[in-house]
């Protein structure tokens, strides 16, 4: 790989590999930023995150004074041009002529532009900084227009977001996917305390805030490279958003249980889980790739997490073996990822089209995963998006015409009220990714209207396992 000498390089070409090859931002960044200072490798990811966030109010800077149409431009000259725009507008500390002067550069020495086309981006954004006084306005004849213009979303989903939380909660959580993503660290109690861990990561320079909601759990800044904190690579925390962490007390594992996460990688709830029985009973993590099981078996192991197992298995495709076998069954299925744009901004551009299959791949994996789970025992539905059509949904599909599992209440650190079975998870409500959980169990007997958990253990021994 080219040696990559500034910020605006690494955001440039992280942004080119986004649009090319549908990579991911936080990889991207950290390949292309990885020679860079830790400053520096920031302000790469800052530049990239807040193109992606901004695209469309870039987009209308630039067509409102180009002279040609941002289609006909090269799509690697349109980034380099987005890129510029965002720091002339959203960044105040970097001064427009080194905006703009960086650009040229980078068309020059990257995209191979010639004379015309250097001209032209040394043009446009020199009339641009001109300009910074009155630019344009958007004006759009509908709230979904605007929204999506200021908000750089894509029009479906704000029309589904109005449908579904009105046009308040909606500008509310448009803002809060525009916003840094806090990093959480949870502590692995088996081998540390909060307060050790927190005295120990401000002694090396870390901000350090504890979690007001959640247990063991700190908002930490200015930690660089997470692998370099001896706290991370000696396994005395973890890096776990708290909306992950919810679908696992929802779980509520104890110590001897046998679990099984049905969609476990990248592991966060696996080693949780695992964490919370005590090192005790078995934790089965399964994926359908086997790099992923390897990284779930090097968490486990940086950790100290003996009592995690890996599995290469289909979560949609029956274990015979695994019948009635499991206390507790999680599945964090894949879904749209639309509760955590602030994350990973890019994930707003994906095509509606390419969701669409996925309702039908959730509902048959959570009732291929119900199978699995004995009588008395708890099934938690869990997704990192917001949609209705991923959520509740399945829920009701997944409930209608079976008397086998009912919907249970469960309370969690960041909700004042328990839940009735279901509970979503807002940005801007919680201080949390956008999640959805559901908790079912399974009832101890058929055909009775006791409620779950009110046979005996004699009575639940005694049932055949499986439905």
């Amino acid at each position: 790989m080219t040696e990559i000498h500034t910020a605006r390089e690494a955001a440039a070409r992280a942004l080119f590999a986004i649009r090319e090859e549908d990579a991911w931002s936080a990889p991207a960044i950290r390949k292309y930023a990885a020679g860079l200072s830790v400053r520096d490798a920031a302000l790469a990811t800052a530049l990239t995150d807040g193109v992606l966030q901004n695209r469309s109010m870039c987009d209308f800077y630039l067509a409102h004074f180009s002279k040609i149409r941002l289609k006909k431009l090269q799509p690697r000259i349109l980034d380099i041009l987005r890129l510029a725009v965002y720091q002339m507008v959203w960044l105040d500390r970097i001064p427009n002529a080194a905006a703009v002067d960086e650009s040229v550069k980078l068309a020059r020495s990257i995209c191979h532009a010639n004379r015309q086309t250097c001209g032209y981006v040394n043009g446009l954004l020199r009339t641009i900084a001109r300009n910074m006084d009155q630019l344009p306005v958007p004006n759009c004849e509908t709230k979904v227009e605007y929204y999506a213009l200021q908000y750089s979303h894509p029009q479906w989903l704000v029309e589904l977001y109005l449908e579904q939380f009105g046009l308040q909660q909606t500008r509310l959580l448009l803002e809060a996917d525009n916003q840094p993503a806090p990093t959480v660290l949870r502590v692995n109690t088996l081998c540390a305390t909060a307060e050790q861990v927190q005295q120990e990561l401000e002694s090396q320079g870390v901000v350090v805030q504890v979690h007001a909601a959640i247990p063991n759990c700190l908002l930490v800044s200015g930690a660089g490279k997470m692998e370099a904190l001896p706290a991370f690579a000696q396994g005395r925390v973890t890096v776990q958003d708290g909306a992950s962490q919810m679908s696992v007390y929802a779980l509520d594992p104890k110590p001897g249980d046998r679990v099984l996460d049905c969609c476990a990688a990248p592991g966060g709830k696996s080693f949780f889980a695992a964490e919370r029985m005590e090192g005790t009973g078995t934790v089965v993590s399964c994926d359908v790739y086997e790099y992923k099981l390897k990284q779930i078996q090097e968490g486990a192991a940086r950790l100290g997490l003996t009592n995690i197992r890996t599995e290469l298995q289909d979560a949609s495709v029956f274990r015979p073996e695994w019948e009635g076998k499991f206390d507790r069954v999680l599945c964090d299925v894949p879904c749209s990822g639309m509760g955590i744009i602030r994350k990973k901004p890019e994930i707003r551009y994906k095509a509606e089209e390419s969701l669409r299959s996925l309702p039908d791949i959730q509902l048959a994996i959570l009732r291929n995963a119900s199978r699995y789970v004995k009588e008395g025992g708890t099934l938690v539905y869990s997704t990192c998006t917001l949609l209705r059509r991923e959520n509740e949904e399945i829920v009701d599909s997944f409930l209608q015409g079976q008397d086998y599992f009912k919907k249970m209440p469960f309370s969690l650190p960041v909700c004042e009220q328990p839940s009735d079975g279901c509970v979503t998870l807002l940005p801007y409500i919680h201080d949390t990714d956008g999640f959805f959980v559901a908790k079912f169990c399974k009832m101890a007997y058929y055909g009775s209207n006791d409620k779950c958990g009110t046979a005996s253990a004699s009575q639940i021994s005694a049932l055949p396992a499986g439905n």
